[in-house]
Parts: structure tokens; C-alpha cells; sequence
């Protein structure tokens, strides 16, 4: 059942001309409802971009830790050692998430699933 609650409104000045406004006429929450947008692969590919942006976030929070801590270890061995653990981790990452993109993008070649390799097109 489609309603419009909204009614056209008669502003005061010159012009007696009502001015629509234009609200949706129907609610559509996401539901399944088994259209292209419900599937996993189209929520996948759209949430890529964003995690690897997240996780680049993540690589230069890390990197700027791991500095901090070299700069505020003062001589400390203790410090200075958790600082390159710091820094080895946030390296290792980055190549786990890179390694994870390239291995998507070439199975998507190789497969032929133009949706997966044209995500960041």
C-alpha cells in the first residue's frame, strides 16, 4: 500500500503557487529480496574498497606507534624491542593485505568474475 503523507505547502509572499515536497512514497528497508543487491558477492565486492581502506588506517596508525615508541624508549632495551615488534607486525600485515588483494584480483582473472576484478574500476 503506497500512501504520501506529505501535503504541498502554501508559503506567504507574491507567488500563491504551492511548493511540492518531494518525500518517497515507499519505505524499502534492505531486506532479501532476492534482487542482484542481496548477494554475498555484491556485499563483498562493495565492502572491499572499505576494508582496505580501513586497513590502511590501521597500517599507518601502527607505523606511527611504533615510531613513537622508538622515540620514547630513551636507551631502554625493553621499549626499543617492542617498538620493532611494532613495526615488524605492522609490515607483516600490510603484506598479508596486499597478498589478499592480489590473490583475489587474480583469481577473479583467472575465473572470469568480472565482479570481483572490477571493484576499484
Amino acid at each position: 500500500m503506497i500512501t504520501q503523507l506529505a501535503q504541498a505547502i502554501k508559503l506567504p509572499g507574491p507567488s500563491d503557487t504551492p511548493i511540492p515536497i518531494a518525500y518517497p512514497t515507499q519505505f524499502q528497508p534492505f531486506i532479501f529480496q532476492g534482487n542482484q543487491h542481496d548477494t554475498i558477492g555484491y556485499i563483498v565486492s562493495n565492502a572491499f574498497p572499505l576494508i582496505l581502506a580501513f586497513a590502511g588506517l590501521g597500517l599507518l596508525l601502527m607505523l606511527i606507534s611504533a615510531g613513537y615508541t622508538f622515540l620514547t624508549s630513551a636507551g631502554d632495551a625493553k621499549k626499543m624491542e617492542q617498538g620493532k615488534q611494532q613495526l615488524t607486525n605492522a609490515i607483516v600485515g600490510f603484506f598479508i593485505v596486499f597478498a589478499a588483494y592480489w590473490i583475489v584480483q587474480l583469481t577473479g582473472t583467472i575465473f572470469g568474475l568480472e565482479s570481483v576484478t572490477s571493484v576499484f574500476k
